[in-house]
């Protein structure tokens, strides 16, 4: 398995393209494993010429899983709620490190970031907190961490929280991954043959909430990313479905509002999901965004 040791963790990745074009980090969401990136996707971002590299986060796939780390997203709610401290194993800003540590590790200086959903969370503090190795930011699908932005609907996060309570079988594991994808997905394109190969193909890979639990308090716990964004100063472009039920679209609407210069795409009728359908329309913000970058 192509894994590296990097900020003290064992990090999975794989690359497509060849490694002396720049290179493309893709930074996944919340317990989402990197092949969530369809192989077609990263695929058709390398044709732009490109070294596209995608990995898992700690605590979900083939990453090391901080399995003696607790953490409990509803107890998380309830202390955010209070504006009390919340207790995390680690932050946003400790998982962005992990992503510069795999650049080093690979001996990549700089990086053009492509993230979706905490991600995306997770690329802004990359560009916020270590400037010098983020080439250009495209942000897909998330938000700035500022409460009153991006927030999911209600019986959305419910789906979450039953996605990140243990199933006892394998059929039951399959079954709330396929749930949480039509909740959040785009309705008109979703594809419950697809959903399903999807599910099956990460359960079999790594099947751990409790790992997703603990990114979960990881983004409450790192609070608003609002006086870094507006401080950046790289070619930015933020994506946004306006039927995404997990990310409200104002999150995205308001970190293009924050960060200087950023262009903000619609991508009508889109959920919180990256669904083949949408793929010509992602890669060509990402394509634009790199073309600014090069100038």
């Amino acid at each position: 398995m192509p894994t590296t040791s990097a900020n003290g963790l064992e990090l999975y990745f794989e690359t497509f393209g060849s490694p002396t074009d720049p290179t493309v980090l893709m930074v996944s969401g919340l317990g989402a494993q990197c092949v969530a990136f369809d192989e077609e996707l990263c695929e058709s971002i390398a044709a732009l010429g490109r070294h596209v590299v995608r990995y898992d986060h700690r605590d979900v796939g083939l990453s090391t899983h901080l399995h003696d780390s607790d953490a409990n997203p509803l107890a998380a709610f309830a202390a955010l709620g209070a504006g009390t401290p919340i207790d995390a194993p680690y932050t946003l800003s400790d998982m962005a490190a992990d992503g510069v540590a795999l650049l080093d590790s690979l001996g990549i200086e700089r990086a053009d970031l492509f993230g979706t959903s905490m991600g995306g969370m997770i690329a802004q503090t990359m560009a916020i907190e270590h400037p010098g190795r983020v080439r250009s930011l495209t942000s897909v699908m998330s938000t700035t961490g500022e409460p009153e932005f991006g927030a999911p609907a209600a019986e959305t996060l419910g789906a979450l929280l039953q996605v990140l309570t243990p199933a006892e079988d394998r059929a039951a594991r399959i079954a709330n991954a396929v749930l949480m994808a039509r909740v959040i997905g785009t309705p008109s394109v979703f594809d419950e043959a697809r959903a399903v190969a999807r599910a099956t193909t990460f359960v079999d890979r790594a099947y751990d909430p409790a790992g997703s639990g603990r990114q979960f308090v990881a983004i409450m716990a790192s609070g608003s990313r609002a006086e870094g964004l507006a401080r950046l100063s790289l070619p930015t472009v933020v994506l946004h479905g306006d039927e995404d039920p997990l990310v409200h679209i104002s999150g995205g609407q308001r970190t293009a509002e924050l960060v200087p210069d950023a262009e903000f795409r619609l991508l009508e009728r889109m959920g919180h999901d990256l669904p083949p359908e949408y793929w010509a329309r992602v890669v060509a913000g990402l394509a634009d965004n790199l073309a600014r970058a090069a100038d």
